[in-house]
């Protein structure tokens, strides 16, 4: 190949998640010969790890179901959460966008099938635009035999559920309700009959982030869009005036330098497990609590920092609280949060949030106490055994007891529980505050102080329930979904640790998703969305799947402003297909 260079396309995508392939699915589309590079030896990034929600109000599968939300409604509503920090115009592009986006794929495969149902409300609904219908967007279960050979190179958890178990979002839900009501029931029965099918027709079904990023693989290789495993970027190209031209992709153990004609799209995801790096922006964060991508390790924030790109946020990540087992597990704390006979206590013994808040607000307020001198990091969730008994925590089901079920069951907590530490229990709250390390006064006071508030029916200290958000995971059988006073002991406490879904500040970007130098100004040919930018959430979360609505979205408007740009000096390709989809 002349001038140097050993592979030559119109568009480099770097990143096989949500946001690089949308990238490399829009930019065929719009007849740019294109190629997706991934770092690890399987495909589909933190968006395979993810629950799989996309976040797109006025999303087709709304329109088609009657619900429209206003655009200048939830621009407001992004506005007000983001506080200033994220710039107008580029809220105003994702809003825009994307639907479109949503749309665009739809047309652009039969596998890519997206559903809504409503019911799981924005994150905060009470807000001017926000919705307790919600905007979170799904796709189906699929069989991932349909792979065929590239099942294998799908990126899976590394907690796999039992064979045959999978969850749709809402049987979620109503699976956290099983002592609650038979529809809970149901959906129990309903993954026994998976389990049994799994076995004797040898189905391989899978839902949320695993079917979303098995969909997106078969419509790549519908379109014949070359994707390299095992092949990192490792630094990119520039000309002399500082414009990206191409990257340095090590392939096969050698360097192969790529020309891409018409730019480079970084969806290389964050830099979830550099942890010298994340504590020189947060000291905060003592361990690698991470639930993010292996492979995330800020390659392409880095390449382009190297090219002169301006950074932000680089102390935020996509917070969630969990529980750290002895062995290394880590586990999402969510609908726990939002049951009735629990509070949460610092190193003081105090209440110091709302429990049921969306987790990039309960983890703000465990970093705000931690810089206060109290123990926020990590905290404690105490409840007693009437909960323990109705309610599923720390994945145990409240069921009597099942030999060889596949998750703990039966009315004692179990013993490996106890013995980790990470789970304490007593018959006072004396002697539970002893274990966990508070004062025994302290714990006594706000037990009895969040009991009385119970009884009444009301949160005065933080409005625990007040929200739709907040009842979504609670119980419906209760006046307030969310309290209930805690009466019978043994009491347990369950330490809560500072995890996250994977760092969101990296490269800043405008609403074209071209990367920006200090000034301002577009480094020229480079491109990047998802985890490798600094989020258009700015420090907040709209709702669920508001990391990779955005991801797909500036996936999309990259692969635009290039095709635009290419045919604004050198006219429109022949076979360009996307104007098709827009219209």
């Amino acid at each position: 190949m002349n001038d140097g260079w050993d592979h030559e396309v119109d568009v480099l995508v770097v990143g096989s998640g949500g946001g690089g392939m949308t990238a490399a699915l829009a930019a065929d589309a719009e007849g740019l010969d294109t190629l997706v590079v991934e770092k690890s030896p399987q495909f589909g990034g933190s968006t395979a790890l993810s629950g799989g929600g996309i976040w797109v109000p006025g999303a087709p599968s709304q329109r088609r179901a009657g619900y429209v939300p206003d655009p200048e409604d939830v621009v407001t509503y992004l506005k007000t959460i983001t506080a200033g920090l994220v710039d107008d115009a580029r809220l105003r592009r994702y809003v825009d966008a994307a639907p479109e986006m949503m749309e665009f794929l739809e047309k652009c495969s039969d596998w890519l099938e997206f559903v809504w149902k409503p019911g799981y409300a924005d994150y905060y609904p009470e807000l001017p635009g926000g919705s307790e219908l919600g905007s979170t967007i799904n796709v189906p279960e699929i069989d991932l035999r349909r792979l065929g050979n590239e099942e294998a190179n799908l990126l899976t958890p590394l907690a796999l559920a039992p064979k045959g178990i999978w969850f749709a979002p809402k049987d979620l839900r109503l699976f956290y309700q099983v002592r609650q009501n038979w529809r809970g029931k149901a959906v129990l029965v309903k993954l026994v009959w998976r389990m049994v099918r799994a076995h004797v027709f040898g189905d391989r079904m899978a839902a949320i982030g695993q079917s979303l990023m098995a969909r997106m693989r078969l419509a790549l290789g519908e379109r014949d869009i070359p994707l390299w495993l095992r092949s990192p970027m490792t630094e990119l190209v520039t000309d002399v005036e500082g414009g990206v031209v191409g990257a340095v992709v090590e392939r096969d153990g050698r360097p192969v330098r790529v020309r891409a004609r018409h730019g480079v799209v970084l969806a290389s995801g964050g830099f979830d497990h550099d942890m010298a790096w994340r504590r020189e922006h947060l000291p905060e964060l003592e361990h690698d609590w991470s639930f993010g991508n292996p492979a995330s390790m800020g390659d392409g924030i880095r390449a382009g920092e190297k090219v002169g790109a301006a950074l932000d946020l680089l102390d935020e990540a996509w917070w969630f609280p969990a529980m750290c087992w002895p062995d290394g597990r880590l586990q999402f704390m969510l609908n726990e949060r939002m049951m009735p006979s629990q509070f949460v206590v610092n190193g003081a013994g105090r209440r110091f949030v709302n429990e049921a808040a969306p987790y990039m607000d309960f983890a703000h307020a465990m970093l705000d106490g931690q810089r206060s001198g109290t123990t926020h990091i990590p905290c404690w969730l105490v409840t007693d055994t009437r909960s323990f008994h109705r309610y599923v925590v720390g994945g145990h089901l409240p069921l009597p007891k099942i030999p060889f079920a596949p998750v703990p069951t039966g009315w004692k907590v179990p013993k490996a529980w106890l013995d980790s530490g990470i789970v304490k229990q007593a018959g006072t709250f004396e002697d539970l505050a002893t274990q966990i390390g508070v004062p025994p006064e302290a714990l006594r006071a706000t037990a009895e102080r969040f009991n009385a508030l119970a009884r009444s029916g009301h949160d005065d200290d933080f409005s625990r329930g007040d929200s739709a958000y907040d009842n979504y995971y609670g119980d419906p059988t209760l006046p307030n979904p969310n309290l209930h006073p805690l009466t019978e002991p043994p009491y347990l406490a369950f330490q809560i640790i500072l995890g996250d879904l994977g760092t969101s500040g990296g490269l800043r970007t405008d609403e074209h998703a071209r990367v920006l130098r200090d000034d301002g100004s577009a480094i020229g040919g480079l491109y990047a969305t998802g985890n490798a930018t600094a989020a258009v959430m700015g420090r907040s979360y709209a709702g669920a799947g508001a990391t990779i609505g955005p991801a797909m979205t500036f996936g999309y408007v990259a692969a635009r402003h290039i095709s635009d740009t290419r045919a604004a000096t050198t006219g429109p390709a022949s076979d360009s297909t996307l104007d098709t989809y827009r219209r």
